[in-house]
């Protein structure tokens, strides 16, 4: 019984794979061919990485179809993993900002979108003035990583743009990340997440599933993912609802409510609750392109040069991946004051020294 039920669980799986495969491959020949805002993404560009994404070849802008920008500061010299690069529009901004001592590796399983990602590879390195590429695309399994040769504890930040709502096996594929990511990692991603549980036999509709809809996350069911794989404490970055403008779209799957959001989170041994150990953190404004300001979330903005309390997993987030450069904190966890106090500090008078620190 067991065997077959495994049996079973691979051909479904093989054929949402195959699904995903002909939408992005065949259906999908621009993002104007997308009927939802699933894959679109509402964020404002920053400035830098507009300036960047302009040095792109055309096809590879006109054949992107995520829904964030899931690209975070400090990459000069890392190793980085895109999961799902299709045709490659990630993969060659994080090229430029990586530099040419960095590395891209990018992953997909749909061969016509890499291929458009292959052939302007060489195209790309010499519009970034590198000697030679830095990018290496490879098609497969976004949840068979070993497979592909990609070690355990290589790679600096994995990044991924609305394709791991497309994995069946997101367990799985969350575990390789972990695996992959260095101690003090980090995962950075946007993808897209439901209001509640869908049910199994939406994946069936390729337009639900291509269009990121019916392979969605329970936002709930995530973070317990997530706390299975040692992973306590993910921060949300930026949220916005999706709109489901096609009638025929609504009418299947409009009784769920969907969101794009981006999260931030790092392989580090963080407690599962915010602890109060009396630490202070100020940003140095020494990121590029970052001089006055760093949104490490959605809930904690550092101003350059102001101090801010923190708690013990913020702290260790700063301090333990590739931001502590870029910060001083100060105070260690010898002493513990309780649970972190969220409650905004006064803003005026002696309690206003330090800025409110929240989580």
């Amino acid at each position: 019984m067991s065997m077959n039920l495994e049996q079973d669980a691979a051909t479904y799986a093989e054929e949402q794979q195959a699904a995903v495969r002909s939408y992005y491959g065949e259906t999908l020949q621009s993002s104007r061919d997308l009927r939802t805002t699933a894959c679109c993404s509402l964020e404002a560009m920053p400035e830098n990485l507009r300036s960047i994404l302009a040095q792109l070849h055309p096809e590879v802008r006109e054949r992107f179809y995520g829904c964030g920008s899931p690209l975070p500061p400090a990459l000069e010299g890392a190793t980085v993993l895109d999961l799902g690069c299709g045709s490659g529009r990630d993969v060659y901004l994080l090229s430029k900002l990586v530099g040419e001592q960095g590395r891209v590796i990018g992953v997909d399983m749909t061969e016509q979108q890499l291929a458009v990602a292959e052939r302007h590879r060489q195209w790309h390195a010499q519009a970034f003035g590198h000697a030679r590429s830095n990018v290496t695309l490879q098609l497969g399994d976004l949840a068979e990583l070993a497979a592909l040769g990609i070690a355990e504890n290589s790679v600096d930040v994995v990044v991924s743009n609305c394709v791991l709502n497309l994995v069946p096996d997101k367990r799985r594929a969350f575990a390789e990340i972990c695996r992959v990511l260095k101690p003090g990692g980090e995962l950075y991603f946007s993808d897209v997440f439901s209001d509640r549980r869908l049910p199994r036999e939406l994946l069936a509709d390729p337009v639900l599933l291509g269009e990121c809809l019916a392979g969605a996350l329970y936002l709930e069911d995530f973070r317990r993912l997530l706390g299975e794989l040692g992973v306590a404490d993910a921060r949300v970055c930026a949220r916005s609802p999706i709109a489901l403008t096609d009638a025929a779209i609504e009418q299947r799957i409009g009784f769920a409510n969907f969101e794009s959001i981006t999260w931030r989170a790092f392989k580090l041994p963080l407690e599962d609750r915010c602890e109060d150990h009396g630490q202070v953190a100020t940003y140095l404004g020494s990121l590029p392109g970052q001089p006055h300001r760093f949104a490490l979330d959605d809930h904690h903005l550092f101003e350059s040069g102001r101090p801010v309390r923190v708690c013990g997993n913020t702290a260790d987030m700063l301090a333990g991946s590739r931001y502590a450069a870029h910060f001083r904190v100060d105070g260690d966890k010898r002493r513990h004051f309780g649970l972190f106090d969220c409650a905004p500090a006064a803003s005026t008078g002696a309690a206003a020294s330090f800025s409110a620190g929240c989580c």
